[in-house]
């Protein structure tokens, strides 16, 4: 399996790896993934692969279906590093920080709102959260407040982990009715936000996220939207 040094330090922007071969659509497998694959919601990490004076745009970055690995697809026809070759990954870390500060953000509007949530997807300007909501009855301003409180507190942002055995004992702990935790490794991630008496958020993730809420800066929320009989859309939007 992939290293997943996005997961070991999320704020790591550059690593040497090695090249252990290629998917048959082009794209790179190497030992050690700095770029975060897409998946629940938030996209796959761009930037650039470059060896022996040679350097290869990354458009982002996938999960193998039947390895589990990751694999790094080119953002444009090109040739491709050979096996065993040393290659430095380079992250676009502006974008990167981005998806984790809107990732957190979105995990404090599941706080201020606590319902179920049906989907929901992350950009580097703005995300959503879709809720089991049947009726608006939720404060525009009162729900800005929350939020900007939330940031300013500077929570700590850590992740945990739980046996999947302990995970099915506590339901609760799973916001998400249309994504499952990933199952099958034994444990499973959990992201924790406050420690303590100041725990406001813990929670099943796999996705990358700031280490303090107050990194997220500046949150704007943006429409609410009707999506079907039961479902509501909630926009949040960074302001810088």
């Amino acid at each position: 399996m992939t290293d997943l040094l996005f997961r070991s330090d999320p704020y790591q922007r550059e690593a040497e790896t090695t090249v252990l071969g290629h998917t048959a659509e082009g794209g790179i497998l190497c030992d050690a993934s700095l770029f975060y694959a897409t998946g629940g919601g938030q996209p796959g990490d761009s930037g650039t692969v470059t060896w022996e004076g040679n350097s290869l745009p990354i458009a982002t970055a996938v999960k193998v279906r039947d390895t589990g690995d990751i694999a790094l697809v080119p953002g444009e026809p090109g040739r491709l590093p050979p096996v065993g070759a040393t290659v430095v990954q380079q992250l676009d870390w502006d974008r990167r920080h981005r998806h984790m500060r809107v990732h957190t953000a979105l995990h404090l509007l599941s706080v201020v709102i606590p319902l179920p949530v049906t989907g929901g997807a992350i950009s580097a300007e703005k995300g959503r959260l879709d809720f089991d909501m049947p009726e608006m009855t939720q404060d525009r301003d009162a729900l800005q407040a929350l939020l900007t409180d939330l940031v300013d507190r500077d929570l700590r942002v850590t992740e945990d982990w739980i046996s999947e055995a302990d995970l099915a004992r506590q339901p609760d702990l799973v916001k998400t009715m249309s994504v499952a935790p990933p199952k099958g490794a034994g444990t499973v991630r959990l992201i924790r936000i406050g420690e303590g008496d100041e725990q406001v958020d813990l929670q099943p993730c796999g996705g990358t996220h700031v280490a303090r809420t107050g990194e997220i800066g500046a949150l704007r929320l943006g429409k609410f939207e009707k999506k079907g009989r039961q479902n509501r859309r909630v926009y949040l939007h960074l302001d810088s």
